[in-house]
């Protein structure tokens, strides 16, 4: 195989529109632009969205959603990353020093979600009913 001899595979490139060429190709004489008009002038174009003046879509519907800008320092946290750690009372601090909740989180809350096979206290951390039970049940206790 040689460079001068590769070729495009038949189908992959079309053949370009040649328009202006008479009656004979369809696309003689306004050259499937229609007669006048914005888009048959050369340079017509308009902005993404625009409507001719009418109200956009855009802005006739309503806006929708919410993002909570707390929701970026909360963090949830297993059954089952609890149990790993090597402590008994456990609050956000020891959370954060392991890397189980990033650094800049404020609020923490554990979720029934694995299993827990010790007795752990946790302090200022929130708690699911699940999750209350599932520690109650292994022996330790939930304090707010």
């Amino acid at each position: 195989m040689y460079l001068n001899t590769i070729q495009a595979s038949d189908g992959s490139r079309k053949k370009a529109r040649r328009v202006g060429r008479g009656i004979g190709c369809t696309l003689g004489k306004t050259c499937g632009k229609g007669h006048k008009g914005q888009k048959a002038r050369s340079g017509g174009f308009h902005k993404v969205g625009f409507e001719g003046g009418q109200m956009p879509l855009q802005r006739r519907l309503p806006k929708v959603g919410f993002t909570s800008r707390s929701g970026k320092f909360s963090a949830e946290v297993r059954l089952s990353e609890l149990d790993v750690l090597p402590n008994d009372v456990i609050d956000l601090n020891i959370l954060k020093l392991a890397n189980i909740v990033p650094a800049f989180t404020k609020v923490a809350k554990v979720i029934k979600s694995g299993q827990l096979t010790r007795a752990i206290s946790l302090k200022g951390i929130k708690v699911t009913v699940g999750a209350r039970e599932s520690i109650e049940a292994a022996g330790g206790k939930v304090e707010v």
